[in-house]
């Protein structure tokens, strides 16, 4: 399991599928990761994919887990295809994952753990996309949650129960995971290691024929080997944008309307007095009375000084919002209080209490009449704004009615404008550093989601303002081209092709020569060929570690091999051969009391912990047992990667 997940993080998709295997199994499983999936479990249908314990798992259930994890992967990687996902091995993980879920289900039921409704209620009423505006779940919202993602409610509870069941059954695999300290510490020395080797290429550009191909050559060579030159996904989209302008007539708002929101804000409008106070408050009332009587000759700050206190000021207040923040007896005080004059005491929550009135501010009111020239534009905006919000609800019911964008935008009396082929991450295809218009930035990824053509959809580009109505004219799969468009392209593929076959050759010859104690230098200089130098490695573990994903394959393997060996390993896209070797491995030096050494003991713990979490779930695979249906598998995994 360790070297699983060595391997798997430094795969292309493989960290991807390790952490969504761990989300969907571990603790943050239930009920935020079901809000924002749409595909993972739930909705029987389709063939039988495997048959676990009492249960089934329907190829349906598989395909939408795959989609969901290919479409998260887009998040992080546009370009990604379900092509791609595919040929790297995701179909495969999260059909172990779907079944593996599906066992620790089987395994609580046998066991007789249960699921409680009350349980499910509390994880559905903490789904945001359900809760109402006074934070309960609201009926309504929680239907177009159930249809948003093609479930019932029969359906969610169920997957809820599952996730729910996963967690308290895997929660505690890794509880109290402890490895011993000496364990600890062979595994420092060997992180803080440090290696030298030498790593040689041998290019296949310089093994290459220099002839050109025959076309009958190169066309089987190009039926063998077209998936190497297939072009991603390009949509074509057309779109238009307008604002309110498409607005003829919005009527203006009636005396009724203008007097009706005058009403509903009068306390706006009304006559208002904020004062500014300051106070001291005192401990007793007789203290109080002293200090109001020194207050006669001083400053109500230097009698408080004097006695070790200080004076605190209120922001201008409201009488109401004063008697909030002292007592209604000190609010009407202070209200009835010419201007600087220090009054008291009043008792108050913490005491009593001297006012001083610092400032008056009064504000006039408003008549109807003179607050018309404020009402009527928010008014006027209003209506327009609700008018907008009327006629996009149109524009979309005519969609939902067969409408094209085509009559839309001739009724709108808009002109519509069709990209040049564009990538799904926003590049325009075969135009490095041109991009998708911006004012499709806010829809981009709607276009790509749709399922085929000619859905025409209406969305904001500014909130209120602008808005744009789009479709996909045109969808052109991810397919290799026809030779004759990237001929040369291929030609050169072809040499490099029959090169890398002559480069493997004198590879497994030079490798032989290293093993026998050759220098590895001179045994690349005896082919007479312009070749790269021998790159001389020596570094530490840590340091390569530190590159993570970016860490060059052949140095990867030359801290994989032990002292001494010698191993080749080949480029990608055919680009040529490296001859790896293990000069010497310097073990590292880690005292018991190394500051280090807590780190590396809570990275094998977690480590550990997980191997344990899989050798869990192993166990309850095989006690309720999993059957796989390869017949329904491969031909889902063949309709999925785009075959018949």
């Amino acid at each position: 399991m360790l070297q699983f997940f060595r391997k798997s993080f430094n795969s292309k998709f493989g960290l991807a599928l390790v952490m969504g295997f761990l989300l969907l199994l571990g603790l943050a499983f239930a009920a935020g990761d079901i809000a924002g999936n749409k595909s993972f479990g739930g909705v029987a249908g389709g063939d039988r994919a495997a048959t676990v314990g009492k249960g089934r798992v329907d190829t349906s259930e598989v395909e939408r887990a795959v989609t969901r994890t290919v479409e998260n992967l887009r998040r992080e990687q546009p370009t990604v295809t379900l092509r791609d996902f595919i040929a790297q091995g995701g179909f495969d993980q999260v059909l172990r994952n779907v079944i593996d879920l599906a066992a620790i289900h089987e395994f609580g039921k046998k066991h007789g753990l249960f699921i409680g409704d009350r349980l499910i209620d509390s994880e559905i009423a903490k789904l945001p996309d359900v809760q109402g505006p006074d934070g309960k779940v609201s009926d309504q919202l929680y239907q177009a949650f159930l249809r948003q993602r093609g479930l019932t409610d029969a359906q969610l509870r169920r997957e809820l129960g599952n996730s729910l069941m996963a967690r308290q059954l895997l929660a505690n695999a890794d509880l109290g995971v402890a490895v011993p300290s000496a364990v600890v510490q062979r595994y420092a020395a060997v992180v803080t290691e440090r290696r030298t080797g030498q790593i040689g290429l041998l290019p296949s550009a310089a093994f290459a024929p220099k002839t050109v191909p025959s076309d009958s050559e190169l066309g089987t060579w190009y039926a063998a080997n077209h998936k190497t030159f297939v072009r991603p996904e390009r949509r074509v989209i057309r779109y238009a944008t307008f604002t309110d302008a498409v607005l003829k007539t919005v009527p203006a708002p009636t005396e009724a309307e203008i007097a009706a929101a005058y009403n509903a804000n009068k306390a706006k409008y009304e006559a208002s007095e904020n004062r500014k106070v300051s106070q001291l408050i005192l401990p007793t009332e007789a203290a109080a009375k002293a200090a109001l009587a020194e207050a006669a000759g001083k400053s109500l700050e230097a009698v408080a000084a004097g006695k070790g206190l200080s004076v605190a000021t209120l922001a201008p207040l409201g009488k109401s919002q004063l008697a909030i923040q002292t007592s209604q007896a000190a609010a009407n005080a202070a209200f009835d209080a010419p201007k600087g004059k220090v009054l008291g005491p009043i008792k108050a929550p913490l005491g009593w209490v001297l006012l001083r009135v610092d400032a008056i501010e009064g504000k006039a009111g408003k008549t109807l009449d003179q607050a018309r020239a404020e009402l009527l534009p928010e008014l006027t905006t209003q209506k327009r704004r609700a008018a907008l919000t009327d006629f996009s609800a149109r524009i979309e019911e005519e969609f939902d009615n067969g409408s094209t964008l085509t009559d839309v935008a001739k009724e709108l009396g808009l002109t519509l404008t069709e990209t040049q082929p564009l990538l799904a991450n926003g590049q325009v295809f075969g135009q490095d550093g041109k991009t998708a218009p911006a004012e499709l930035a806010r829809v981009f990824t709607t276009a790509f989601a749709m399922e085929s053509e000619g859905q025409p959809q209406l969305a904001e580009v500014e909130p209120g303002k602008q808005f744009i109505v789009f479709d996909v004219a045109q969808i052109q799969p991810a397919a290799p081209p026809p030779l004759a468009e990237v001929k040369q392209q291929a030609i050169a593929e072809y040499q490099l092709a029959k090169g890398a076959i002559a480069a493997r050759a004198a590879a497994l010859k030079i490798e032989a020569q290293v093993k026998q104690g050759k220098d590895l230098g001179a045994a690349l200089a005896v082919l007479g060929l312009p070749l790269p130098p021998v790159d001389q490695v020596n570094l530490p573990r840590e340091q390569v570690q530190q590159m993570g994903q970016q860490t060059p394959p052949p140095l990867a393997m030359l801290f994989a091999l032990a002292k001494g060996q010698v191993k080749l390993m080949g480029a990608p896209r055919n680009r040529g051969w490296y001859v790896v070797r293990v000069t010497d491995v310097i073990p590292g030096q880690v005292a018991a009391n190394d500051p280090r050494l807590p780190e590396f003991q809570q990275t094998m713990a977690r480590v550990t912990s997980q191997e344990y979490s899989q050798q869990l779930r192993a166990a309850m695979r095989g006690e309720v047992g999993a059957k796989r249906n390869d017949a329904a598998i491969n031909a889902l995994k063949t309709r999925l990667s785009g075959g018949n």
